[in-house]
């Protein structure tokens, strides 16, 4: 296991690097507190000097290369109907309990894409919806398949789908996105269905990702301001928020970063 390999390494000061942009118990909290359960668990307690990057919606670096990715996709229209292709935003929906609850994910998303059209600045009418919902219980709309749906009832022909909340290609836009409403839309005839690239290996991003790790680095701050608001309906136990093993100020021997996704 990665916590096992760095203690065999000689780690001893840690960053654990959230791949989700934007902050939600269900995937940066859970996978946090997994961290912590997991280093306990192996009896790493105290093992490493811990900070968190635990957010990053509007990191400018982010928002230029998902800006490019947009870009990217227009480019596969002609000309001519270019500026008025539909920007559809797709992120990873969450059950409504869970934004009850005061999950900040809403905002976050909500912030991604406000800073990402600015960076465009072009006339293309836009919206987001969310895929990926599971099981009976109500989920965050409205959704993608929905809105594919009206889109084509109103007889939209061009239709960008961008995969905001995903930072690389899986299931969730090969086969789901690509695949299954893909075939939708052309289905019900949005013949100019295309999707965004996803940015896994696009160079701004990965300055990205660098440029997040050196100015946390630099400024020495354990974690975002907001990652120690618990939702007011917290249902995650004692653990919830924890930074177990917190580092010094600008620590950095045995620096070791851990991605996590």
């Amino acid at each position: 296991m990665a916590l096992a390999q760095m203690a065999a390494d000689g780690v001893t000061r840690a960053v654990a690097f959230s791949q989700y942009p934007q902050y939600s118990c269900t995937t940066t909290g859970s996978s946090l507190n997994d961290l912590w359960r997991t280093q306990a668990r192996l009896g790493l307690e105290g093992r490493f000097r811990w900070s968190i990057i635990d957010r990053w919606p509007t990191h400018p670096g982010y928002i230029g290369a998902m800006a490019e990715a947009v870009r990217d996709g227009l480019a596969r229209y002609p000309a001519e109907v270019r500026d008025d292709v539909l920007l559809m935003f797709s992120a990873h929906s969450l059950p409504l309990s869970v934004i009850e609850r005061g999950d900040s994910y809403p905002q976050e998303m909500g912030a991604t894409v406000h800073a990402v059209l600015d960076a465009l600045a072009l006339p293309n009418p836009s919206l987001l919806c969310y895929q990926s919902e599971v099981g009976p219980v109500r989920w965050l709309g409205p959704s993608t398949e929905h809105t594919i749906r009206r889109l084509a009832h109103g007889k939209r022909h061009n239709v960008l789908a961008i995969p905001i909340a995903f930072v690389n290609d899986h299931i969730e836009t090969l086969s789901e996105l690509d695949i299954e409403y893909g075939g939708l839309a052309h289905r019900l005839g949005l013949q100019g269905f295309v999707r965004a690239p996803a940015l896994n290996d696009r160079p701004a991003f990965l300055e990205a990702l660098a440029g997040l790790v050196h100015a946390h680095l630099e400024d020495g701050a354990l974690h975002s301001p907001r990652y120690r608001e618990r939702c007011p309906g917290c249902t995650g136990g004692p653990g919830c928020r924890q930074l177990p093993d917190p580092a010094g100020a600008r620590a950095a021997h045995g620096l070791r970063v851990m991605a996590m996704a």
